[in-house]
């Protein structure tokens, strides 16, 4: 499908990899966002920065940046 960024609100993805590397993967791994995790993307910004998901039962708002890095299904 592609990345994070890319998906619309009310759609369910499944991460397939995360991009990036060091701080910045780490970061995002440890906000539950890991390979396999299913991803509900609740609300997308009209400028497109954040995009809010809801992952393993709670609310996430991500940067745009930061979503591109997650490869989705």
């Amino acid at each position: 499908m592609g990345t994070l960024r890319s998906a619309k609100p009310g759609d369910i993805v499944r991460v397939v990899k995360i991009g990036g590397g060091g701080p910045v993967k780490r970061r995002i791994m440890e906000m539950g966002v890991t390979q396999g995790a299913e991803v509900l993307v609740r609300k997308v910004a009209p400028l497109g920065d954040p995009v809010e998901v809801s992952v393993r039962g709670y609310e996430l708002s991500l940067r745009k940046s930061d979503a591109e890095l997650i490869e989705v299904e």
